[in-house]
């Protein structure tokens, strides 16, 4: 039982020691019958809570940094009005903080035998599934002196999805594939091309694309036109062992990685190739295969939403085993992976020729801005020394990057923000230069 502030005062008032419910209750009639009265009335006709019906509906999945609206149906079946407060809790994730309190709870009166509806407004900080914890009514009698509290386990999750900033670079990358696969300017020719059309040859075109037996039929000269291969395949492979949950910025490299897998299989699918994803640190935490173009976006999107860093460290063997598993033919396997020279050269490099000798292999890397940053300073003693650091940090990252490029990988090395346009780069590169 819960008291309000007119309850206290009241009491204070009377000499009444509201909340004992002991031999003392007949002593406190005595002292002040009426208002003891007035009291136990007001307790009695607040609305029941044990008897109320909720529900929920609204938003089941959200964007990271976008809002949800969680609606609550509160049904009251009983005669008497219901005069509560009510909050509805989530987990503290579930919204920015210092605003918990103003978005849980709520106010509302519901008339006997009628239902109304709050709406909670969550506003989540991390990825993953949000599921909803008990709410708590306080139902006031229509004095406001005593209240009856209860709570009920209404069930509802909601999913917070990856927040594909990166989406702004895919007009711009879409151009450049347009570009490339000839619809805006004159189709490339190289090893990994499909014959397209014929059309007459300009000054400056490569003479080797002349088709003489056509020229032969015409009067003019005909070359041919090539297009890049459709249907390749490309697996994403997103390392999320504890490398991936160091933060750069405000952001996990997890996180930046997604953002740029994500930009990657927008444009892939455009380009007509097969995505698949794996997710995996010493076991798969994530697995999206056969999905038709239309629908690898939202099928990437939901699988990467659960998917947190794991602080192990990544088996590199196993992690080849799986992808060699999942891509049986010839693919490009774009690695998302952490740089740092202990893990490539003690885990990836040993393995990387089973990988290389079967697939096309794109490393991409997020890199620290700050690095850079402490590079470039001088000033003070302090300053020299950071700077010292941080630029034998970029001599090994520089020095593991060759030492991948000297197998046939291609490497990505960028900061959060650029990393997904040049990766993005990268693919449109192997598919002009025709190794795909």
């Amino acid at each position: 039982m819960a008291l309000t502030g007119r309850a206290a005062l009241l009491a204070a008032l009377g000499s009444i020691p509201i909340g004992i419910w002991g031999p003392g209750w007949t002593g406190i009639l005595a002292v002040n019958g009426p208002l003891a009265i007035a009291c136990a009335c007001d307790f009695a006709l607040a609305a029941p809570v044990r008897r109320l019906g909720l529900s929920r509906s609204g938003d089941a999945s959200v964007r990271l940094s976008e809002s949800a609206d969680v609606t609550l149906t509160v049904t009251n079946p009983s005669g008497r009005p219901l005069r509560a407060h009510l909050r509805d809790a989530w987990p503290p994730s579930s919204w920015q903080s210092g605003t918990e309190v103003e978005a849980s709870r709520h106010r509302l009166t519901v008339p006997a035998g009628e239902r109304r509806r709050v709406t909670t407004r969550l506003r989540p900080t991390r990825r993953g599934d949000r599921q909803a914890d008990r709410v708590t009514i306080r139902s006031y009698g229509p004095l406001g002196l005593f209240a009856r509290q209860g709570s009920h386990k209404v069930p509802w999750t909601v999913r917070v999805l990856p927040p594909f900033t990166s989406r702004k670079h895919l007009p711009s990358k879409l151009a450049r594939l347009r570009e490339l696969d000839g619809r805006t300017s004159v189709l490339n020719r190289g090893a990994g091309t499909e014959f397209d059309s014929l059309r007459e040859y300009v000054p400056g075109d490569d003479t080797r694309s002349i088709d003489w037996r056509a020229t032969a039929r015409q009067t003019t000269v005909a070359v041919r036109t090539w297009r890049p291969e459709r249907d390749r395949h490309i697996l994403l492979v997103l390392d999320t062992g504890r490398t991936s949950a160091g933060r750069v910025g405000d952001v996990p490299r997890l996180d930046a990685s997604m953002d740029a897998a994500l930009l990657l299989a927008a444009l892939a699918s455009r380009a007509g190739d097969r995505v698949d994803l794996l997710a995996y640190d010493r076991r798969v935490r994530a697995l999206v295969q056969g999905r038709a173009a239309a629908d690898v976006l939202p099928s990437l999107v939901n699988a990467m939403a659960g998917v947190e860093p794991e602080l192990i460290e990544t088996d590199a063997h196993g992690l080849t085993a799986t992808a060699l598993r999942t891509a049986p033919r010839r693919s490009l396997i774009v690695l998302l992976t952490s740089l740092d020279t202990a893990p490539i050269e003690e885990g990836l490099l040993p393995v990387l020729p089973q990988l290389t000798q079967r697939h096309t292999i794109l490393v991409a890397s997020v890199a620290d801005p700050h690095v850079a940053a402490m590079a470039a300073a001088r000033g003070n003693p302090e300053a020299v020394y950071e700077a010292a650091a941080a630029a034998q940090a970029q001599t090994e990252r520089h020095r593991t990057a060759e030492q991948l490029r000297r197998h046939g990988v291609t490497v990505v090395d960028a900061t959060p923000d650029d990393l997904a346009p040049a990766l993005a780069d990268a693919y449109l590169a192997l598919k002009t230069a025709g190794r795909l």
